[in-house]
């Protein structure tokens, strides 16, 4: 398989089937042609894309992992991670729409739900008529989901929820919460639950949005639970899965991210080498200037490289192995090369990469998340050495 750039083509040791090539196709078609054009506009305006949400739903995409009984469309997680990056590549505010809605709300449902669950929230966010939305940090605690200090306190057939929950992809936007609470400080992780919650409950408002340095147009805010009944049949598993339902939801949310940071990546890599071709400085275009050549050699190196990770990941997940190292591994190196490459960008457009003129400064403001959510880059340090020192 050869990854198209706009520029020229890089050669994959990794080959995707036909019906990966097609997705790539397809997405990057509408990437390029609807999301591209409005994402500096989407920047500028804080603006949360509900069409571009609406165009994936239109075309299959968030029902791209899902069973064809639940409104799916039941291909694999290779097939998922090519679709994100070209969203990213395009757009990372569409993109991180589409990987909350996906990986961290509606995949857990297929995984924890019942079939009931799965009837009543899986299917509306499969056929993309419902937006979801994960909430796990809070005020206090951030990838630590054992500190949740939201409280659920079952009442009969209801759990009475109070907190707030903090850092809210979707969160305005969104029309199901998946909600990590705690039902005993005293059993710490033992103690907590998943709940499904529906926007409008009683008690159930939002904070501010929050003004951030890329990404703005995702709609990111506080959620306020003020004794909000959620029933029983909300609950993902039993009390006491909360906790398990969190890591393995990040462990697939971590491939989601590694996939947008290389899809920013890989838009900076188009953008500089363009700009490059058409640059002229000290009588040559900047593409003939060997330092030049050379960041633009590094930039590709590791964009190919957190690629093939990120694949790795995806695959083992296909193959139903216990995947949390390589997906911590893939969203470490993907994040922070995506920091490398995007600087690189912004030094390769010189004075203009500093400018809002070009896309040069949101794509390293973009990137700058992937090494923060789902997960800091020195949380996937501690996972990646935890895993790998087991039976030392």
């Amino acid at each position: 398989m050869i990854a198209e750039t706009s520029l020229k083509e890089l050669p994959l040791s990794f080959v995707l089937t036909s019906e990966q090539q097609d997705i790539q196709a397809m997405v990057r078609e509408i990437a390029q042609k609807e999301f591209a054009p409005k994402a500096a506009e989407i920047d500028r305006n804080h603006r949360f894309p509900r069409e571009n949400f609406e165009l994936m739903a239109a075309s299959d995409l968030c029902g791209l992992l899902f069973p064809e009984s639940y409104g799916g469309v039941g291909l694999d997680h290779v097939c998922y991670s090519i679709a994100v990056e070209e969203i990213a590549r395009a757009c990372a505010t569409t993109s991180v729409v589409y990987s909350a809605h996906c990986s961290l709300t509606a995949a857990p449902v297929l995984q924890w739900g019942t079939e009931e669950q799965k009837e009543k929230f899986l299917t509306p966010m499969a056929r993309g008529s419902k937006l979801g939305a994960f909430a796990l940090s809070e005020p206090g605690s951030g990838s630590d989901a054992a500190a949740a200090r939201c409280m659920a306190h079952q009442d009969g057939d209801q759990f009475i929820l109070n907190g707030t929950k903090n850092w809210i992809t979707n969160g305005a936007e969104a029309d199901f919460y998946l909600v990590i609470a705690q039902t005993d400080t005293s059993l710490k992780h033992k103690g907590l639950v998943a709940l499904m919650v529906e926007k409008g409950a009683p008690g159930f408002s939002f904070g501010k949005l929050e003004d951030k340095l890329g990404i703005k147009g995702s709609s990111t805010c506080s959620l306020i639970f003020e004794d909000t009944p959620v029933p029983v049949a909300n609950m993902l598993g039993k009390v006491g899965d909360g906790f398990k339902v969190s890591m393995s939801t990040l462990d697939g949310g971590r491939i989601g991210i590694a996939s947008q940071a290389v899809g920013i990546a890989q838009g900076a890599w188009d953008s500089a080498a363009k700009y490059a071709c058409e640059r002229v400085a000290f009588g040559k275009k900047l593409n003939q200037l060997q330092a030049i050549q050379f960041m633009l050699a590094e930039m590709a190196t590791e964009i190919e490289t957190a690629r093939l990770l990120t694949y790795n990941a995806c695959q083992a997940q296909d193959r139903g192995e216990k995947f949390t190292s390589q997906a911590a591994i893939a969203k470490l190196y993907a994040s922070e090369m995506a920091m490398r490459a995007t600087v690189k960008c912004v030094q390769i457009f010189g004075g203009y990469g500093y400018v809002t003129d070009y896309p040069a400064e949101r794509y390293m403001r973009d990137a700058k998340i992937t090494e923060i959510y789902e997960g800091t880059s020195e949380v996937q340090r501690i996972v990646i050495a935890s895993n790998m020192l087991k039976g030392q």
